[in-house]
């Protein structure tokens, strides 16, 4: 696709550049450790899962232990293996065994030998249910975008599946199950099939299969492959992404930025498991989105739209330092721009035409308005169909889907219905806009769209100067500061030892898929 824009090439490629070195900053400050919620996952991805008598899940039995017997630091793997080499019959039985021992066993020089076919396990369903996704896929013919992607959110994933399974027949091609309110802060995966969400539905791995098996069983009727989505942002991110790798979700929302800012996440624990948790995504062939449209429900679009793209060209190369390839980065971002103001459609053609033309193979996701709905809903709908019009304009790849009342109530079954046929609609009648649309080379679309790829040069300057630790603690994104030792989790941050062994991520960094690129 040519640019529309114009947009000059050197400095998109001076931001790429300067992403790069504070990805590089990133990266140096954060391969020092390990997390609670990293050695959690390894343990889920060797098998370990359940609860004990007071549902705790195991794996935090076990990391809880080690931690506290200062044995952590060296990897969880490294002691499950030296479990299993001295007697125990699998993952499980060793979990079992060190929280009996209080973390405390004695280190095996067979350990790797012991854990290897589990491992090779883990790896295997992870692949396996990644060529079932490709084979399904494949089956069908390809889906038209912007991919419309729908939200249920009920609390209870069976009514969960109900209307997720209506909005699939009316057309929704992806479904995200919201997660109950402040999920994202709790430093454990709950265990099972829930039904009391608040908000939303908790992310289990048993709701997770219950809802992929339901839009599998609706495929043959449809004719077609139902993407399902939820969220690893969060204490348990890499937890979840193992979770997700295993049932088979297909994307999922995945942002440490997002954490930091809007949850209070500590700044150095949400990164190193971002990192681990896109690892997981890349090798699973999940598809990432990311959350730079919270800046906008925040702060001003306009004044913000800078830091947006900083953060999308930071999200890049953080995404493909961890082995992500290009179609699986789904960069973030939203039509939010007070619709009061003057041009502000053109604004927000210039800003989602940016995002397009800067990252043209990235799989952009964009979010609908609400910070702007007033409960008018003629109003929203109104402003709805501006939105799936600068969709299909600008070639945007993943659509959510914007209700109508929006800051009424969570969305009844007939709002969603007609929020599909909008878009439907609109995609249909626009279907070749973006093939004849031309901007003025002096125009204000193009300005606007230079003004803020100038200003994303900026911001990342400042970040590339001050790292991205520091910029947080200065409040650079969403005007929010985030010290790098303050936030929740911090404590869940262990500093490895020289000798510490993840065998997973040593698997995938051997030949990370599009990383360093």
């Amino acid at each position: 696709m040519s640019g529309k824009l114009d947009l000059p090439a050197a400095e998109i490629e001076r931001c790429r550049a300067l992403a790069r070195t504070v990805a590089e900053g990133v990266r140096a400050e954060t391969e020092q450790y390990t997390t609670v919620s990293t050695e959690r996952t390894v343990l889920r991805l060797l098998g370990v899962d359940g609860v004990d008598a007071d549902e705790v899940p195991i794996p935090n039995r076990v990391v809880d232990a080690l931690q506290k017997a200062g044995r952590l630091s060296r990897g969880a793997a490294v002691w499950i293996g030296s479990a299993m080499a001295i007697g125990a019959a699998d993952p499980s039985d060793a979990a079992r065994r060190l929280i009996e021992a209080g973390g405390s066993v004695p280190e095996h020089p067979r350990w790797r030998e012991a854990i290897a076919p589990h491992v090779e396990r883990g790896l295997t369903r992870i692949l396996a249910n990644r060529a079932e996704r490709e084979r399904r896929v494949a089956a069908h013919p390809a889906e038209e975008l912007p991919l419309l992607y729908a939200i249920v959110a009920t609390g209870n994933i069976h009514e969960d599946v109900i209307q997720a399974t209506a909005a699939a027949r009316a057309g929704a091609q992806c479904i995200a199950v919201i997660r109950s309110t402040a999920q994202s802060l709790l430093d454990h995966v709950p265990y099972g099939a829930t039904t009391s969400g608040f908000g939303g539905t908790y992310a289990t791995q048993e709701n997770f299969r219950l809802m992929r098996a339901a839009l599998d069983a609706l495929e043959p009727e449809i004719g077609r492959y139902v993407r399902l989505v939820n969220y690893c942002s969060g204490l348990c991110m890499p937890e979840i992404a193992a979770m997700g790798a295993f049932e088979r979700l297909d994307m999922m929302l995945n942002d440490a930025l997002y954490g930091i800012i809007f949850r209070d996440i500590n700044p150095l624990r949400t990164l190193i498991d971002q990192n681990f948790s896109r690892r997981i995504n890349a090798v699973a062939g999940v598809v990432i989105n990311t959350g730079e449209d919270n800046y906008l429900t925040t702060a001003d679009a306009v004044e913000q739209a800078p830091a947006v793209l900083a953060s999308q060209f930071i999200n890049e190369r953080l995404a493909k330092d961890a082995g992500l390839e290009t179609w699986q980065i789904g960069l973030g971002h939203a039509f939010e721009i007070d619709p009061e103001l003057e041009d502000g459609l053109l604004f927000e053609i210039a800003q989602a035409e940016a995002a397009r033309e800067i990252f043209p193979d990235a799989p952009l996701k964009y979010m609908p308005p609400t910070k702007h709905m007033t409960g008018n809903v003629f109003r929203g709908y109104q402003q709805n169909a501006l939105f799936v019009l600068t969709s299909v304009a600008t070639r945007q790849s993943i659509h959510l889907l914007g209700m109508l009342t929006e800051a009424l109530h969570t969305p009844f079954l007939h709002d969603r219905w007609l929020a599909i046929e909008q878009a439907k609609t609109i995609r249909t009648n626009a279907r070749h806009l973006a093939d004849e649309i031309a901007f003025r080379p002096d125009g204000r679309i193009v300005r606007r769209a230079r003004e803020v790829l100038s200003g994303a040069g900026q911001i990342l300057e400042r970040v590339a100067e001050r790292g991205l630790f520091g910029a947080l603690a200065d409040g650079v994104f969403a005007d929010t500061r985030r010290p790098r030792d303050r936030g929740r989790g911090f404590e869940g941050v262990v500093r490895r030892d020289a000798d510490y062994a993840n065998p997973f991520m040593e698997a995938w960094s051997a030949t990370p898929a599009g990383a360093r690129t």
